[in-house]
């Protein structure tokens, strides 16, 4: 069996790309360091090595590319065809062509300049004629780049192209646009088609595989074929057109009897006359498809008559005893897709006129006698008259009788719910499986038990009646709430008690409205100074007024009020003499007032920076002068650093990441793990 497999074509790249991967495995390959100072043989041997193996590398790779593609007349035909319908063959061996006289021309290139090299008379010389040679070698695959170009188009195109096996058993299907091929594909096989309403949906070959009596058949799906000349036929159209000359396989032509496909029976029936040379020395069926929308039998005479002929036309390739046509049975099938009748019969027919055919052919061959020469069939023959019956035992029969009728008795949960309402009105009894004593407690309750109880001891069977009764009093309650509630509207009260609701009101409404003033403003305002306080809110005379009013004696609040505030302006706190020294007690025995503000700043103990003059103990200076002095020499002697811009101890260091001396030059042979 033979496999075309395009998928395994490597990628071509493009001219600008070979050249930079050849160069480099040149310059990574070879010796890189070289010195006038050597012996001129050696320098010549130097440079020879590199045209030499830069000559190697374009010969490896473009041999690849020649030898990986494949050669049209070497492969089938139906290939062959194929590749020349998609790419144009004159095109495709043109592009290998000059690939192959680059190839030769490269090779030509490093002869000469080789030779060149042998007279070279110095390292300037011998390294010129090396660059010559590799610049000629590089100019003649940038001629070649499109070429190169077309070559990976055709690869990538190649590589979509689905394996087909031109020899094995294979089903073919076509007829005219929308007529059901693809949808008959799917349904026999585990491709997956596109199916659309419109035409030309299938605009290449699509395979899918299935099986009929243990053996694998190949089908194919062509694209739908218009009956026009041959030369005005499409890409897709040529494909179809391949396929049916050169593909030794069953054809099924479709054809749609129901004419939703756009075009009548007439128009079908004139394209199956002008390819019918496609079809000699092959089963031919027949397949009248979308008898859902009209059956054959109801077709007019017309188009009956039409379909007879193409009938006796596929008649002349039942192959038969001595050529003639042996049935006519399998020739003209009918179809639905849609509903899925008659799918596998037409599927069935076209494997077993295929299978009957190759089985012909093969015994029709000279290879048959080598291989019933191998076999030797043995036919047992009667000893005598004497009957002798298969004998079955009598409880193995009735085993079998009694599976069988548990098989016909017992219903099944989809017949089940089908018969009881559908899916979503059925629900399966889980308890039917159950094992128990008596069959009948399977549907029963199963109690629920709680803290070792069962729940339905506590249940009240009158609840429901209860709880009716509770919302009834309850709605009764809140009626009489809702009567004593009321609002005091004024109506049943005197004239002095009128004024005074109309006060309280008021008062009420200004308590809020200075509450939410307050709360508004609290965390912007900010604290005035009670000196300040020019409506004189908070006094304790009237502290003292309001406390009358309440019936309270305000007079130790008052004392203890004016306690604090003399505290706060002319009391001194004193302190004890141990704590701070003579320095700390001068609160009660200065009474002028700088000293006692002086005092009060020296009690406190905040920290102040110190000038960079005064001299702290520890630094080693006799006094402030010698400080400053040594100040200014040491900025002095950093000025003409700082003026040279050079680096100090104090300076920030930017270290070199990638330090010249590791990572320049040419690696040599060996650990690169340090770099």
């Amino acid at each position: 069996m033979v496999q075309y497999n395009f998928k395994k074509i490597t990628v071509v790249p493009n001219g600008k790309d070979l050249i930079d991967i050849i160069l480099s495995r040149t310059q990574r390959q070879t010796p890189t360091v070289v010195h006038k100072g050597y012996a001129i043989s050696r320098l010549r041997q130097f440079y020879m090595r590199k045209v030499k193996y830069t000559q190697q590398n374009f010969h490896e790779k473009l041999s690849g590319v020649i030898d990986e593609f494949p050669r049209l007349d070497d492969i089938h035909p139906f290939y062959g065809d194929l590749l020349h319908v998609l790419y144009n063959k004159d095109h495709y061996k043109l592009a290998l062509g000059q690939v192959n006289t680059a190839r030769n021309l490269i090779s030509k290139i490093a002869k000469d300049y080789v030779k060149l090299l042998k007279y070279g008379d110095s390292l300037y010389r011998c390294k010129s004629l090396k660059v010559a040679a590799l610049g000629r070698m590089c100019t003649v695959i940038k001629r070649i780049s499109p070429s190169l170009a077309y070559l990976e188009q055709i690869r990538q195109h190649m590589a979509r192209l689905p394996s087909i096996d031109p020899n094995t058993r294979t089903i073919l299907i076509c007829g005219y646009p929308n007529v059901g091929k693809s949808s008959f594909i799917n349904k026999i096989t585990r491709a997956d088609v596109d199916v659309q309403p419109y035409a030309f949906t299938t605009k290449s070959l699509f395979v899918g595989h299935t099986d009929y009596k243990y053996l694998r058949y190949q089908v194919i799906d062509t694209p739908g074929i218009l009956d026009r000349p041959f030369e005005d036929r499409n890409i897709i159209e040529m494909c179809s057109i391949t396929a049916l000359a050169h593909l030794r396989a069953a054809i099924l032509f479709f054809l749609d009897i129901s004419g939703s496909c756009g075009y009548s029976i007439a128009q079908q029936a004139a394209l199956f006359h002008s390819i019918k040379s496609l079809f000699m020395n092959k089963p031919l069926i027949i397949v009248c498809n979308k008898t859902d929308l009209q059956p054959l039998e109801g077709l007019s005479e017309e188009d009956m008559k039409l379909v007879m002929e193409m009938k006796a036309e596929a008649m002349k390739t039942v192959l038969g005893q001595g050529g003639e046509p042996a049935n006519n049975e399998g020739v003209l099938l009918t179809m639905s897709t849609l509903m899925e009748d008659g799918v596998i019969a037409v599927k069935n027919a076209a494997c077993e006129r295929l299978l009957d055919q190759r089985v012909e052919i093969k015994m029709k061959s000279k290879k048959i006698n080598d291989c019933l020469n191998r076999f030797h069939v043995a036919m047992p023959k009667p000893r005598d008259q004497k009957e002798r019956p298969p004998c079955i035992p009598q409880a193995v029969l009735e085993a079998r009788a009694k599976e069988a009728a548990e098989k016909e008795k017992r219903k099944t949960e989809k017949e089940l719910e089908n018969e009881n309402g559908g899916a979503g009105v059925y629900s399966a009894s889980l308890k039917k499986h159950y094992i128990l004593a008596n069959d009948e407690w399977k549907e029963d309750i199963m109690p629920e038990i709680l803290d070792g109880h069962n729940i339905a001891d506590f249940i009240d069977p009158d609840i429901l009646l209860r709880l009716e009764e509770l919302e009834q009093e309850e709605g009764l309650r809140q009626a009489e709430d809702m009567d004593d509630d009321f609002e005091m509207d004024g109506e049943e009260l005197t004239a002095e008690e009128k004024e005074a609701l109309t006060e309280i009101r008021k008062k009420k409404s200004l308590l809020i409205q200075q509450h939410r003033i307050k709360k508004s403003t609290a965390e912007s305002r900010s604290i005035v100074p009670r000196k300040f306080d020019k409506d004189k809110q908070f006094t304790s005379e009237r502290m003292g007024r309001q406390l009358s009013a309440l019936g309270l004696d305000p007079s130790l609040a008052i004392k203890r009020a004016r306690s604090r505030s003399l505290s706060r302006k002319g009391r001194k706190r004193e302190r004890s003499r141990g704590d701070h020294g003579d320095a700390m007690d001068v609160d009660m025995d200065t009474p002028n007032k700088k000293l006692r503000v002086r005092s009060g700043s020296l009690s406190q103990s905040r920290s102040r920076s110190r000038p960079p003059s005064e001299v702290a103990p520890g630094e080693g200076f006799r006094d402030s002068a010698q400080k400053v002095k040594a100040i200014k020499l040491g900025k002095k002697s950093v000025k003409k650093r700082n003026k040279d811009a050079r680096k100090g101890e104090a300076d920030r260091v930017i270290p070199s990441l990638k330090p010249k001396h590791l990572f320049s030059g040419k690696r040599s042979i060996g650990k690169t793990q340090r770099r």
